[in-house]
């Protein structure tokens, strides 16, 4: 299976874990720490959260080659 390829079934749990590296800007990766750091978490489930409140903001977000309307 690829690694683009989502998995599902049985066989995979809901704490599936797989690694893929993220770049941020600095001052944007400083921030995450220090939230991280204020909610005693680790940077990863602020990241996971952060996504969680902004996917349906992005997935209305028009495709790089799609008219804007």
């Amino acid at each position: 299976m690829a690694d683009n390829e989502r998995r599902s079934g049985p066989e995979v749990s809901k704490s599936d874990k797989r690694k893929q590296s993220l770049y941020f800007p600095e001052a944007m990766l400083d921030e995450i720490q220090k939230e991280a750091q204020r909610l005693q978490r680790s940077m990863s489930w602020v990241v996971q959260r952060a996504w969680k409140h902004a996917r349906r903001e992005i997935k209305s977000l028009p495709g790089s080659n799609e008219p804007e309307t």
